[in-house]
C-alpha cells in the first residue's frame, strides 16, 4: 500500500510517497480503508526545529504522517464489538496519510450519513481541541460574549460554531478574505484585524480563544470581563513557541483568585466520548466543516506547504488516489 513518511527532517520535498506493508489489526484494533484524511499544524514537524526535542533529534522516531481519518472498516483484531465490516467511520490514527491504517476502537465513531468522508476527515484533531478549548477549559456559558481570535482556520471554524452551539454571542477575528466564510458560519460579529485591533476597543468579552495571530498576553487583560478568560490554543507559526511560553510562565501569574484567567489550553485529548459529542453536532446539521483545498495522497508535501504559509480558510483534506 502507499503511505507518506518523512525519512528526515527538512522542506516539504523530504516527504515521500512510499509503498509499505498493509497492517494487520492486532486485538482491540480496527483497520480502516482510509478514502479522506485532513492536515494539521501537528503534521508540519518534517520542518524539525524545536519538534526534534520531542520526536528524535537527529530523525523523527515515527516516519509516518497524519492523524485524521474516515473511511471503511476493513478488518477488525479480536475483542473489537463496535464496529463491522464495511461501517463507515472517521477518528484517529497514526500513519493517516495512507491508503490504509491501524488504530485502537476507541478512536473511531460511525460516520453519520449526511456528511462526507472528507467532511468527515477533518473533524478529530480540530473540532475537538475548539471543544475542549471552549467548553472544558473555557467553561462557555449561554449568554457569554466570546472572541475567536483566528476564526478563520481549521480549529477557528469549528470554534466560532461550536461556541454558537452553545447559545453565545461570537465575535470572529480574521483576514479580510475571509470575512464572508465567518459571517456564513454564524460570527454574530465579525473584526478585520487589518483594520481594527480589538485589544485597543471598548468591548469586553467573556471568553477568548487564541488560536491564531499573536498578542502579548498581558494585551488580553484589558479586553476580559472581571472573570473572563483567555486562552492561548496557537499563534501564527513565527509566533507560536514565544506564545506558549507566555501563556504558560506569564499566564498564571496574571490570573486572579476569582478573577481574569489567562494561560495555555495545553494539547486536546482524544477521546471517543467526545467524537461521539461531534459526531451529534454534525448529523443535527448543528455545524459543517469548512474545507479549503483538496489535494491527492501523492501531493501531501504541497499540501503540507500550503498549510504552512497560515492562509488556509478552514481544513486542507488529502483523499487517496
Amino acid at each position: 500500500m502507499k503511505a507518506i513518511v518523512i525519512p528526515k527532517y527538512g522542506p516539504p520535498e523530504v516527504v515521500q510517497v512510499n509503498e509499505v506493508e498493509k497492517p494487520i489489526p492486532s486485538e482491540g484494533q480496527v483497520l480502516v480503508k482510509i478514502i479522506a484524511a485532513s492536515v494539521n499544524t501537528a503534521d508540519l514537524t518534517f520542518t524539525g526545529g524545536m519538534a526534534r526535542l520531542f520526536l528524535g533529534v537527529r530523525k523523527p522516531k515515527e516516519p509516518r504522517l497524519g492523524t485524521d481519518i474516515a473511511g471503511r472498516v476493513e478488518a477488525i483484531g479480536s475483542h473489537v464489538t463496535g464496529f463491522k465490516l464495511g461501517e463507515d467511520v472517521f477518528g484517529y490514527a497514526t500513519g493517516g496519510f495512507a491508503e490504509y491504517a491501524v488504530t485502537r476502537e476507541r478512536n473511531l465513531v460511525s460516520k453519520p450519513a449526511n456528511i462526507s468522508y472528507e467532511q468527515a476527515a477533518t473533524v478529530p484533531v480540530a473540532a475537538i481541541t475548539a471543544l475542549q478549548g471552549l467548553r472544558d477549559k473555557g467553561k462557555i456559558q449561554a449568554g457569554q460574549k466570546v472572541l475567536i481570535y483566528g476564526a478563520s482556520g481549521g480549529v477557528g471554524t469549528f470554534a466560532v460554531q461550536i461556541a454558537k452551539v452553545f447559545e453565545t454571542e461570537v465575535t470572529a477575528v480574521c483576514s479580510p478574505n475571509n470575512i464572508a466564510t465567518a459571517h456564513s458560519i454564524g460570527a454574530d460579529h465579525v473584526i478585520d484585524y487589518t483594520q481594527e485591533d480589538f485589544t485597543r476597543a471598548d468591548r469586553r468579552y467573556d471568553l477568548i480563544l487564541g488560536v491564531n495571530g499573536y498578542h502579548p498576553i498581558y494585551a488580553y487583560r484589558g479586553v476580559l470581563t472581571p472573570r473572563g478568560i483567555y486562552l492561548m490554543v496557537g499563534a501564527a507559526h513565527e509566533h507560536i513557541y514565544k506564545a506558549i511560553l507566555q501563556a504558560a510562565l506569564l499566564g498564571p501569574l496574571l490570573t486572579r483568585e476569582n478573577g481574569q484567567k489567562l494561560g495555555f489550553m495545553g494539547i486536546a485529548k482524544i477521546n471517543q466520548q467526545d467524537l461521539l459529542v461531534l459526531k451529534d453536532f454534525l448529523a443535527a446539521g448543528k455545524f459543517v466543516p469548512v474545507i479549503d483545498r483538496r489535494f491527492r495522497l501523492n501531493q501531501t508535501g504541497d499540501a503540507l506547504r500550503y498549510l504552512s504559509n497560515g492562509h488556509a480558510r478552514g481544513k486542507v483534506v488529502i483523499t487517496m488516489d
